[in-house]
């Protein structure tokens, strides 16, 4: 199967689960779960937020920030990945002077 972001529109999300600020995100979504190119604008945040069916799995292309994770800090910088299992709560922030940018993989288990 072959996803094509170039064709998928990019939508703006406000405050994304309580956060603050913006993100931008391109998303395809099936049955098994979701793929999510994003960009947590500077300033901005993901606020805190349990993943009751899925692990949801971070990858940082660019930018850095943190994440707290069942109450653990962990540095978000280019090449890190930040894993939220099944479960668990997390949030995301971006501390940097330009976009955080990621990919989001959420598995359905």
């Amino acid at each position: 199967m072959l996803i094509n972001f170039n064709e998928i529109p990019e939508r703006t999300a406000p405050g994304m689960n309580g956060g603050t600020g913006e993100m931008t995100a391109k998303m395809f979504m099936d049955n098994g779960g979701k793929i999510i190119p994003c960009r947590i604008h500077m300033g901005g945040s993901i606020g805190l937020h349990r993943h009751e069916t899925s692990d949801d799995i971070n990858y940082i292309i660019s930018g850095t920030g943190y994440a707290i994770c069942d109450g653990k800090e962990e540095i978000l910088t280019t090449g890190t990945c930040h894993i939220c299992k099944k479960g668990s709560e997390h949030s995301i922030v971006n501390t940097g002077n330009e976009d955080l940018v990621m990919i989001t993989i959420v598995v359905e288990r």
